[in-house]
């Protein structure tokens, strides 16, 4: 009996992107961060106050991210990647505002695209690309719109919560598509561990004596090595 193809359709992407988003902020910032099990339809996504950030994405399908953070929760974020890096309270910005708190909000969008992207490169053997992250402080007078060229656009929202319950909010467009898995694959094919590999390039050496060499000679053999381990890594 032939089996059913697995399909994956535009709402199974935004799970990928919000675990990600899970992933990335509650492993840097040392907390708990979580989503709501609801997605809401949204007809347009929007940046809103206090501090908002979007990026576009294309390649095998098109779509674009914004994530919009009120300015506790976007506070809280900020304080704990510090803190979790090893600066003292007392050296961190105390207002979203602050030119710190975007560069760093900027910087963990843009881990968590690279998270995303690494996913969905493995599991649904494509390839997308992002643009830079953009970050706004927001007036709470002002809304904006973020459009892209989308054919026949599937827009949604999803609510998360920070460790100490502030809220904020991932809204997410892109193509109506579906990838149909039509052959098994493994999507751990080509993954290595860099730390085994340096591990066996070096134990290689290590039954050989450097004193019989010459300083010349064991610069040769290093150079060798290293071109060896370049190689194997693909580089």
């Amino acid at each position: 009996m032939d089996k059913t193809p697995k399909i994956v359709n535009s709402d199974d992407i935004l799970m990928k992107l919000c675990g990600s988003v899970v992933t990335v902020l509650s492993q840097t910032t040392d907390s708990q961060v979580s989503h709501a099990a609801m997605v809401q339809s949204i007809t347009r996504t929007c940046l809103k106050p206090d501090l908002g950030c979007f990026s576009i994405f294309d390649g095998g399908f098109s779509g674009l991210v914004v994530i919009n953070f009120s300015a506790e929760a976007a506070l809280e974020v900020y304080r704990g990647y510090m803190t979790h890096m090893g600066m003292p309270e007392e050296e961190l910005a105390i207002s979203h505002t602050s030119d710190e708190v975007g560069d760093i909000m900027g910087e963990l969008m843009n881990q968590i695209l690279g998270d995303f992207i690494s996913k969905v490169s493995k599991q649904l053997q494509t390839s997308i690309n992002q643009s830079q992250p953009k970050m706004l402080t927001i007036n709470k007078q002002l809304m904006i719109s973020v459009d892209t060229n989308l054919d026949d656009a599937v827009a949604r929202r999803v609510s998360f919560r920070t460790h100490n319950n502030h809220i904020f909010y991932l809204e997410f467009a892109m193509d109506k598509t579906e990838f149909i898995q039509l052959n098994e694959f493994d999507e751990k094919a080509g993954d290595f561990d860099p730390d085994e590999l340096l591990e066996q390039h070096s134990s290689k050496g290590g039954g050989q004596e450097a004193s019989s060499r010459t300083k010349a000679a064991s610069k040769a053999d290093s150079s060798d090595d290293a071109d060896d381990l370049l190689n194997e890594l693909g580089i």
